[in-house]
């Protein structure tokens, strides 16, 4: 909303050296968005006055028309001889009128003019447009043509009001009533502490029955209407230039004068107006609802198709209009340059249902000045005394006569009242206010109020967004001064933080992202094309999904079961931009529904619910652990002067689960498994110990090729997933520092040859655990099969470390460690000594 500090003025008696610098501090101190104050007519300077075209000779020989003019300029160039101008523009004659800068005056911009020779012929001056005066768009489309009455010689600075201060303000939703010179007037004179002289506060006639036919049909949508008739009007008459210069310092483009004037009472009073052609309207005016496919064709041109939601103004030939938004072409308003322009005018000043107008202005995408205000909130009292204020300028700048007959049309209800704790804001806020200061900062807003310790406040009607007592206590908060309020910080108390699994979730994040993978954070929707892709059958639990009832986008309708959708597609994304080296990890929660949630129920907005309520609601939602996953594709380790890389592989994505794991102080269990949607023979089911029993926490390997080819991913693209929230229960709470001993290490390699289907991992804990607590380490380093072994046989070697914390270990004593590691895997597993 652009609010010139000239017309501001006419409502409050603001001090003469305030600039709109000074309004705008004070205003945003009481919560309104000044964001800017553009300076009008900055380093204009002067002479600029009114002068008179004497004569035009069109000058010949030129691309395009020029004119030599003779102006009379009166005693402003000291010599009283007409003044000798060069101008392009066509839209002016001999006896016109015009605005004459001389040499010496300065245009914004820092413009400065002088005589110059051009087009073979000196011009002393210019004859000028809107545009190069910063007026803006007047309608004229080129020179400013003054009305005839003003002297030859007057300046025409003042004349046009080039020199102002417009504060543009940042009108938020909930405060429809500054939407117009007295709402902005209201809390200018709040801040200053001044009186306010209201523009609504006119005296209007009774209603009557003379008044033009009104019928509302549908007073939901349409609670007050308030129509009045104006007959006898010029249709010359044009708007003066102070009304048209205040349209256009408030960013509207001067149009005719019944136009003009109902845009202007509407920036004075934020009520929108419509100006019908009375000869125009067939029959009673009526408010109802559309029917389904109507149609009508709006003031801009277009022609639009009604919905049986649209609130429409009609006559007897159908709408007229779109109520709130736009009215209709076929009762236009006829301007001055028209054949036959309007004598007679019926005006219409109505309140509208908000949530009505704002659903047609978004259904229709038709934003206009009247929508914004009915949408936000328009003052219903105020229709009465703005249909005056129109009635009156009318007659006072179009001669018109105003017919006695006045229609009101009122849907009956009564003003919003709202109980109040005296101390309420007192305790919103923090500082002790008063009882005092409370009433009289409501009585500044315009509302009643009685009482003592409850006060019963009754809202002015032009501040609808005042329904419950933490607005009211925000109005005297906000007139207080927000900067008052005293500024204290939190105070946690000791021993909150993290809990143990945010932490865990944490150190797997930086484990991940040390280790090389990036981030990817993706959404949680997941469609059954996308789980079918991925190969997992009907029965899989990851089958069982949560669908949305208003999903983001009707393709992926549930909530994810499983990471592996959004980073196989992230994955898939980035290759096709030409990443092709890429290790991406994710963590967040999965949806596992059991099928025994309880049937949430819809709970009530009036209070707070229950504890058993919300109890309930918990019970309607489905499983959600927290899970980890990673995906990989292109090399792993880069080739450079350094040596060969390596691609990624299957034990990368195993790695990439121990990595986890070990932020839990957790030993994994990798075996080998079947399982969508790795590949048959390259997957690993991971497992630990959870409450002393092996658990299935994840899986890890190579993509099935038939994945891979359905969601268009790099051929042997691999992946991780792994239950966190199980991890955690794995772990032994919190991670213990290792002791690191200053004695040698005694280190002894043994290959076992077992059957080839005999777990790894299987062999590795038999000799962990006949090892015993000397042994510090294990791992194997290489896997042999051949020939020489036996089909269906293979050979695991793996290197076994052992040392002591308090002395230097003998060759007999790791030899014995060693060989009871060796037979305790034999009993187990079959193992032999190779070679033995």
């Amino acid at each position: 909303m652009r609010i010139p500090l000239s017309w501001l003025r006419e409502y409050v008696d603001l001090p003469a050296t305030e600039t709109g610098r000074d309004l705008q501090e004070k205003l945003v101190a009481t919560g309104l968005e000044v964001e800017t104050v553009e300076q009008l007519g900055a380093g204009l300077k002067g002479p600029l006055v009114v002068g008179q075209v004497l004569t035009i000779e069109e000058l010949e020989g030129f691309k395009k028309p020029i004119r030599f003019c003779t102006v009379d300029v009166g005693q402003a160039n000291g010599t009283g001889e007409p003044q000798e101008i060069v101008c392009g523009a066509r839209n002016f004659a001999v006896g016109d009128k015009v605005v004459v800068v001389l040499p010496g005056a300065v245009l914004p911009g820092d413009f400065a003019i002088a005589a110059r020779k051009t087009y073979g012929k000196t011009s002393h001056g210019m004859i000028c447009s809107g545009d190069e005066l910063g007026m803006g768009d007047d309608g004229s489309g080129g020179i400013i043509v003054l009305p005839p009455e003003h002297e030859v010689g007057t300046d025409a600075i003042e004349l046009l009001q080039l020199v102002d201060e417009v504060l543009d303000i940042a009108v938020t939703a909930n405060r429809g009533d500054c939407l117009s010179l007295r709402g902005v007037a209201r809390e200018a004179a709040i801040a200053y502490g001044l009186p306010l002289r209201d523009p609504a506060l006119i005296d209007v006639p009774a209603p009557n029955a003379q008044g033009y036919p009104v019928k509302v049909s549908e007073p939901a949508g349409c609670d007050r209407f308030t129509a009045r008739t104006v007959t006898g009007l010029n249709p010359e008459a044009r708007s003066p230039i102070w009304l048209r210069r205040r349209l256009q310092k408030a960013g509207m483009r001067p149009i005719s004068l019944a136009v003009d004037i109902t845009n202007y009472v509407m920036l004075e009073l934020g009520q929108p107006l419509h100006a019908y052609d009375r000869s125009l309207v067939q029959g009673a005016i009526g408010v109802r609802r559309a029917e389904q496919g109507e149609k009508i064709t709006t003031l801009d041109g277009a022609k639009r198709v009604l919905d049986a939601e649209d609130l429409v103004i009609t006559d007897d030939r159908g709408p007229i209009g779109i109520a709130g938004v736009m009215g209709g072409a076929n009762t236009e308003i006829a301007d001055h340059e028209a054949d036959a322009g309007t004598t007679d005018v019926v005006i219409e000043a109505a309140h509208f249902d908000p949530v009505s107008i704002a659903r047609t202005a978004r259904r229709h995408k038709l934003s206009s000045e009247a929508s914004k205000r009915f949408e936000r909130g328009v003052d219903p009292q105020a229709a009465s005394a703005a249909a005056q204020r129109t009635v009156d300028l009318l007659v006072l700048l179009a001669g018109g006569t105003a017919e006695p007959g006045v229609t009101e049309v009122i849907a009956p209800s009564g003003p919003h009242t709202i109980t109040l704790p005296a101390d309420h804001p007192d305790k919103v806020a923090g500082v002790t206010y008063g009882r005092e200061t409370v009433v009289r900062r409501l009585q500044q807003v315009g509302c009643d109020v009685y009482g003592q310790d409850n006060l019963t406040v009754t809202v002015p009607s032009w501040r609808p967004d005042l329904v419950e007592p933490n607005d009211l206590a925000e109005e005297v908060i906000r007139l207080e001064g927000y900067e008052n309020l005293p500024s204290t910080l939190p105070r946690p108390p000791a021993g909150r933080g993290l809990t143990e699994r945010q932490r865990l979730h944490r150190r797997a994040g930086r484990a991940l992202a040390g280790a090389g993978y990036v981030e990817a954070l993706n959404y949680p929707f997941i469609s059954d094309e996308t789980l079918g892709k991925l190969g997992i059958e009907q029965d899989d639990p990851r089958r069982t999904t949560v669908k949305l009832v208003n999903p983001l986008s009707d393709e992926e309708p549930a909530l994810r079961t499983t990471l592996l959708p959004g980073l196989l597609e992230a994955l898939r994304r980035n290759d096709g931009r030409g990443s092709h080296d890429l290790a991406l990890f994710e963590t967040g929660l999965v949806f596992r529904p059991t099928g025994e949630e309880a049937q949430a129920v819809r709970l009530p907005v009036d209070r707070r619910p229950t504890d058993e309520e919300i109890a309930g609601l918990d019970a309607a939602l489905p499983r959600q652990p927290r899970h980890a996953a990673v995906v990989l594709t292109g090399a792993r380790e880069q080739a450079g002067w350094w040596g060969d890389g390596r691609p990624a592989d299957w034990a990368d994505a195993v790695e990439a689960a121990r990595t986890i794991a070990r932020e839990a102080g957790v030993e994994l269990i990798v075996r080998g498994d079947q399982h969508a949607p790795w590949h048959p023979g390259r997957c690993a089911a991971l497992f630990a110990l959870v409450d002393g029993a092996e658990t299935l926490v994840g899986h890890a390997g190579e993509l099935h090729p038939r994945v891979i080819k359905a969601l268009h991913l790099p051929e042997r693209s691999c992946a991780m997933e792994v239950d966190l929230d199980l991890v955690e229960r794995a772990g032994t709470g919190a991670l213990q520092a290792p002791r690191i001993s200053t004695f040698p290490v005694a280190t002894q390699d043994v290959a076992l040859v077992v059957d080839a289907s005999v777990p790894a991992a299987d062999v590795e804990k038999a000799l962990r655990e006949g090892a015993g607590e000397l042994l510090e380490s294990l791992r194997l380093f290489d896997v042999f099969t051949g020939e020489q072994l036996g089909e269906g046989r293979k050979s695991l070697a793996y290197a076994l470390r052992f040392r002591a914390t308090d002395r230097t270990l003998t060759v007999d004593e790791a030899s014995a460690a060693r060989d009871a590691a060796v037979a305790l895997a034999a009993e187990r597993t079959g193992a032999v000594l190779r070679g033995a």
